[in-house]
């Protein structure tokens, strides 16, 4: 992958505001979450076929918890433009994104019976109990500076995936799992949750809160890298 993540294809406003200097702060650990060795095996159709099922396997239990985490913050949320974000962002996970995923895995030979049987990776656990606890135990700025690097690093991700000259497209049976994080409708849902983080952090004082919150953020990134090694050979556990 390139090594200018700050000059990427697109509109993604990564050093915008909080999530800018977040992400700044926590480079190294942001680095290792964008150039995971199962992105570069990805990237290039190498990766095994078996690791990437048991990736989408554990990716569809993350998105009920994902879930999970915009009803939490719809109830955390101030006020009635709040709460209607928190809604249409569950409704699109709910019946937009999960239904995609499933119908994505059956390509795969996966049934949603079969994945929802699957006993929950530890590392799938405890990145999103992570993001719940903090949401249950802080605030709405909380809860989204924990979810942020979902978003935001799946949208840098696909953008360096496809600008990367090693990335291979044509044969590659990972494609469209790049198309998709690649997808202009991706890159603009995730740059107005990076806008979405700075505001709401005006609002929130995280001028004042700043080493709680990059505490959050560092501590979400690296489970974030650490969930890639569900699908690597290497780091099953």
């Amino acid at each position: 992958m390139m090594n200018d993540d700050s000059r990427l294809p697109g509109t993604l406003p990564l050093d915008h505001g909080l999530f800018g200097r977040l992400r700044r702060d926590v480079a190294e650990d942001w680095a290792r979450y964008l150039h995971h060795p199962f992105l570069k095996a990805l990237g290039r159709g190498t990766l095994p076929m078996e690791g990437f099922r048991r990736y989408l396997i554990q990716d569809y239990l993350y998105l009920i918890h994902y879930a999970r985490g915009y009803a939490l913050s719809g109830y955390k949320s101030e006020r009635l433009d709040e709460i209607r974000a928190a809604s249409r962002a569950l409704t699109a996970i709910l019946d937009v994104e999960l239904p995609l995923h499933i119908a994505y895995c059956q390509g795969w030979g996966l049934t949603e019976s079969e994945m929802a049987a699957t006993p929950e990776d530890l590392r799938m656990l405890a990145y999103t109990r992570f993001f719940l606890e903090r949401g249950l135990s802080g605030d709405k700025l909380d809860l989204e500076v924990a979810l942020a690097p979902c978003i935001a690093g799946y949208a840098e991700i696909g953008a360096l995936l496809r600008a990367d000259p090693e990335t291979v497209m044509a044969g590659n049976p990972y494609a469209p799992w790049i198309e998709s994080y690649s997808s202009e409708a991706f890159q603009a849902a995730a740059a107005q949750a990076i806008l979405a983080i700075d505001r709401l952090g005006a609002e929130r004082g995280a001028v004042a809160r700043y080493p709680s919150l990059l505490t959050t953020f560092r501590a979400a990134t690296r489970l974030e890298a650490e969930f890639w090694g569900i699908g690597w050979p290497k780091e099953q556990v």
